[in-house]
């Protein structure tokens, strides 16, 4: 909705635009409360949005006298009251949006922000988390980009062929990062946020749909979405999250492996390389029940992966690869050299690792998790860990 009134409104108009979408489900929370919603609620929402719209427009004289003005002279036919709500133009305008908002006259790192809070719905609190940084600095970059756009006037117009190899990388990094906030939630009540990795698949998917974004890089994002996906029924249960080795396979859907399958091998149809693919094919391995040799080539492609970009989840990772192969004991020696005393997952990590050998430092390391980690679900989950452990150790 925001993206839509965007396109018309341009994005120096950009607060009224995320108002009038916030309004609107105001308006829906307080009516359906009372009448239950409606038999087409997409429909109930875009009128409302519409009908805001023009009150909004009658109540400006700003907007009147220097907008509707410039508007009627590109076209006497075009006016704000017929927003085109169909699902072809929503379609479009979200597109034409992420590559607007990631514009290279823009900080980087402040265009995937803008993009996870303007595109996706994202706190500050969440953005943070996805940057692991503070919610001070993301507020900076946030306002610093906001007035970019205002100042430059930035218009969302139709994707030229020039734009999209310099904004095709901070696009697929938006979604990458939707993504993960969805699958390890830190933000919220939940551990897993089907909503978000939901938004993620269907925003990328758009990208396969249209020629000039539809390359190696984004099949490779998409078949990394579909095998993460399809394993969330048999990762969540009512109080936390069931560890990879306990899961029930049969939960799995076959029909995002297949997909996966399908978007992983258009992905390598090119020579093209890039971290989603090798991340792509970490996942096709969890997903496959084959044992002889799946671990090392996990382990072989979290290798590449740390040198092609190093990020602490994926040392963790791969030192758990490393601990299928090897055993416990090196892949402690493996995790110390890592030096994460202030990563709540390290600590997990080390409580898995130590569990079959020394039960106490086990404990002690879930402990240490509990305390740096801000997920109360998280803490629920490994109190319990923790609870098996003593009860195991008291008992023995």
């Amino acid at each position: 909705m925001t993206a839509v009134l965007c396109r018309q409104f341009g994005l120096k108009h950009i607060e009224i635009a995320e108002d009038i979408a916030s309004d609107t489900f105001l308006k829906a929370t307080e009516v359906w409360s009372l009448h239950g919603p409606p038999e087409n609620p997409t429909a109930w929402l875009y009128t409302v949005a519409k009908n805001k719209t023009k009150d909004y427009l009658k109540r400006n004289a700003i907007f009147e006298s220097n907008v509707v003005k410039t508007i009627m002279e590109k076209s006497h036919d075009h006016c704000f009251t017929d927003i085109d709500f169909t699902e072809q133009n929503f379609r479009d305008s979200q597109l034409a949006m992420m590559f607007a908002v990631c514009n290279p006259a823009i900080a980087k790192e402040a265009q995937v922000c803008l993009a996870l809070q303007i595109l996706c719905g994202f706190s500050v609190e969440e953005i943070a988390n996805a940057f692991l940084s503070n919610k001070e600095t993301i507020k900076k970059r946030l306002f610093r980009a906001r007035e970019h756009l205002r100042i430059q006037n930035f218009k969302i117009e139709e994707l030229r062929a020039e734009d999209i190899g310099s904004r095709l990388d901070t696009v697929l990094t938006t979604l990458y990062l939707l993504f993960n906030e969805g699958y390890f939630s830190k933000s919220n009540d939940n551990l897993v946020r089907k909503d978000l990795c939901a938004e993620a698949m269907r925003l990328t998917l758009t990208l396969t749909e249209n020629a000039h974004t539809n390359n190696s890089k984004v099949n490779a994002l998409l078949a990394l979405q579909c095998f993460q996906s399809s394993r969330l029924e048999a990762r969540i249960v009512a109080d936390g999250a069931v560890l990879f080795e306990e899961q029930d396979t049969a939960l799995w859907n076959k029909d995002l492996i297949n997909k996966g399958n399908y978007y992983l091998v258009n992905a390598y149809a090119t020579k093209e390389l890039s971290k989603y693919h090798l991340e792509a094919s970490i996942a096709y391995w969890h997903t496959t029940n084959i044992d002889n040799g799946k671990w090392k080539h996990i382990l072989e492609l979290y290798n590449e992966l740390l040198l092609w970009e190093y990020s602490s989840g994926a040392a963790l990772n791969r030192t758990f690869a490393f601990a299928k192969i090897y055993g416990n004991e090196k892949a402690i020696n493996e995790a110390a050299k890592l030096g994460l005393p202030t990563n709540s997952y390290y600590h997990s990590l080390l409580g898995y690792l130590y569990s079959a050998i020394d039960t106490d430092k086990a404990i002690d390391h879930y402990n240490q998790s509990i305390r740096l980690t801000n997920s109360p679900l998280e803490k629920k989950q490994l109190g319990k860990t923790i609870a098996t452990l003593a009860e195991k150790r008291n008992s023995s």
